[in-house]
């Protein structure tokens, strides 16, 4: 008796096996959202001006950045150094997109003690980033805006607003893809 219940079970589980799997939930894909990212990938040297302010001193600034698709296509994941008027900069940036929040995500950190989030929007060929920190325990917002030039270049400004200030512009600059 019990051979033969063993074997009905074995039957019953070979027999089903192929449609729990056809029911398992595909994995998801990226999106459209994360398609206009691809825009980033790549390598890019930037030169800039940065402004004396609480970020340190004013002057020129120059990176090489690299950025790359994260395995399943979600994410870029970027790398960049360079020098600036405080000396060498180190950075890892993440850019995403959140379905839950409907927003592009950043995510970075660089070798000053930075690291804080940011959302942002795409208008036409303008990307616009918004975050929130604490300096000095004062809140500091920041704004970014990329305005896409060409295939192949954009120029950014970086703005600040302390304790609910006026906003000022912390440095400017363009990128070029390097080919």
């Amino acid at each position: 008796m019990f051979a033969r219940s063993a074997a009905v079970v074995t039957l019953l589980a070979l027999a089903t096996a192929p449609l729990l799997r056809a029911q398992a939930p595909a994995p998801p894909k990226p999106g459209p959202e994360h398609q206009k990212l691809a825009y980033f990938a790549g390598r890019w040297t930037e030169v800039g001006e940065m402004k004396a302010g609480p970020m340190g001193p004013g002057g020129k600034m120059t990176a090489t950045s690299t950025c790359e698709w994260f395995p399943g296509g979600f994410h870029l994941v970027c790398h960049s150094d360079g020098a600036g008027p405080t000396g060498p900069m180190h950075g890892l940036g993440i850019l995403g997109y959140s379905g839950e929040r409907k927003r592009y995500t950043y995510y970075g950190i660089d070798n000053s003690g930075f690291g804080d989030p940011a959302y942002g929007e795409l208008a036409g060929d303008t990307w616009n980033w918004e975050g929130e920190s604490l300096m000095g325990g004062q809140t500091v917002k920041s704004r970014y805006t990329i305005k896409q030039l060409s295939a192949d270049s954009y120029s950014w400004k970086f703005e600040m607003s302390m304790a609910g200030g006026a906003w000022t512009l912390a440095g400017e600059g363009t990128d070029t893809r390097v080919k």
